[in-house]
């Protein structure tokens, strides 16, 4: 694959699939994205801001505009995009007092062929619904993963889970996530034990043919057990039959890229954004 043509397919990418949950409002070179409901929930991090595609860098003032914005708004001051395309937003906005973070990208190239991973006997994987009833503890589950950094066996198990999805489902997350999953805009899958307690999941956002795969973590009890990577395989396939063929993903920890690498996952650029602003799929 061509780097030239990846690279755009990226910045294609990171421009439409926003637009599936949000409108866009332009502040000079930069444009921001607005949810469409104050309280949705949808890729990229809410309201973010990337530059407009093919324009020249973004200027001081454009970015005081933005955060003047996304404070009238109340959300996060929150800036995304591929440094390759646009270095010198990186120093402007250091300028402006808000700290850059990195965010590798890794690809997986249309030709390789992922086979589907080992689980341990009795753990399927599978894709979710809008209707599934274990949804509320599938989108818990990140919630406990993410909050136990690392890849080592830790304490949250089954009772954590059950408390999570008690809590996300009264304040409404499920039922904000239910119209994406029927409309297609949003793919879950997970990795789940007989009696059907999700153990590790993940999702993906479809666009132009292309999709970045992400929120893949590990119920911390069950890590260990290579069910990241069947959800990564799962996932890959799952896309694929639907058209999907450009597949991406960011990284923030060298121990989860070296899984990826050897799923066949490799570099591919990196993404800029403000340090401790939302996760992408949040």
């Amino acid at each position: 694959m061509d780097e030239t043509s990846l690279r755009d397919r990226i910045e294609r990418y990171y421009a439409t699939v926003p637009l599936l949950f949000s409108k866009v409002e332009t502040f000079g070179r930069l444009c921001l994205f607005v949810r469409k409901e104050a309280d949705g929930l949808y890729y990229g991090g809410p309201n973010h801001a990337r530059p407009i595609t093919g324009a020249a860098a973004p200027t001081a003032d454009d970015i005081a505009l933005v955060r003047a914005r996304q404070r009238e708004l109340d959300v996060p001051e929150c800036f995304e995009w591929l440094a390759e395309s646009t270095p010198s937003l990186r120093g402007r906005l250091v300028e402006a007092g808000l700290p850059v973070a990195e965010r590798p990208l890794m690809v997986l190239d249309p030709q390789h062929q992922m086979l589907p991973q080992p689980v341990p006997r009795g753990v399927t994987v599978r894709s979710l619904d809008a209707d599934d009833p274990a949804l509320p503890a599938v989108l818990a589950l990140p919630e406990l993963a993410f909050a136990d950094e690392g890849t080592a066996v830790g304490p949250a198990g089954r009772a954590e889970l059950e408390e999570a999805a008690e809590r996300i489902t009264a304040g409404g997350t499920v039922a904000t996530f239910q119209p994406s999953l029927r409309a297609g805009h949003k793919v879950l899958v997970a990795a789940f034990t007989p009696d059907g307690t999700p153990l590790a999941a993940g999702h993906y956002h479809p666009a132009e043919n292309a999709t970045e795969i992400g929120g893949i973590g590990t119920l911390p009890v069950a890590r260990r057990q290579g069910l990241g990577a069947a959800v990564m395989a799962a996932l890959v396939a799952h896309a694929r039959d639907h058209g999907v063929r450009t597949i991406i993903l960011a990284y923030a920890e060298e121990a989860v890229a070296r899984i990826y690498a050897r799923l066949g996952f490799r570099p591919a650029g990196t993404t800029l954004l403000i340090a401790n602003q939302p996760a992408r799929g949040q």
